[in-house]
């Protein structure tokens, strides 16, 4: 498997897991803290996304240097292999929330 789609597959799988982790871990702290676990998790499953897509990509800065430096220079194969890895990162981030929308049974 290329490396390109090796990294790209585990920026889906690490946003899809922070955002999934971090609903389920907030609704069993939410159970503990005797608040509504359903609404507490679709929250935390909004409010998480845009971390997740950070996370994976390996923080906020240096995916955007890369982008900006090859694109000036003329050079735009890793500016485009940067943006798709945001984009396999926002597509499992996304994916996490709409799975945990589909368990807690919400319709937004």
């Amino acid at each position: 498997m290329s490396t390109f789609l090796s990294k790209a597959i585990l920026d889906f799988f690490i946003a899809f897991g922070i955002v999934l982790g971090g609903a389920l871990v907030g609704g069993m702290g939410a159970v503990i803290s005797l608040q509504p676990p359903t609404q507490t998790m679709l929250d935390i499953a909004d409010r998480i996304k845009i971390w997740a897509l950070a996370a994976a990509v390996g923080g906020t800065i240096d995916p955007m240097r890369v982008i900006e430096s090859n694109f000036i220079d003329g050079n735009l194969s890793p500016a485009i292999k940067q943006i798709l890895f945001l984009a396999f990162a926002f597509l499992g981030a996304h994916t996490g929330s709409e799975l945990v929308k589909w368990v807690c049974g919400s319709r937004r």
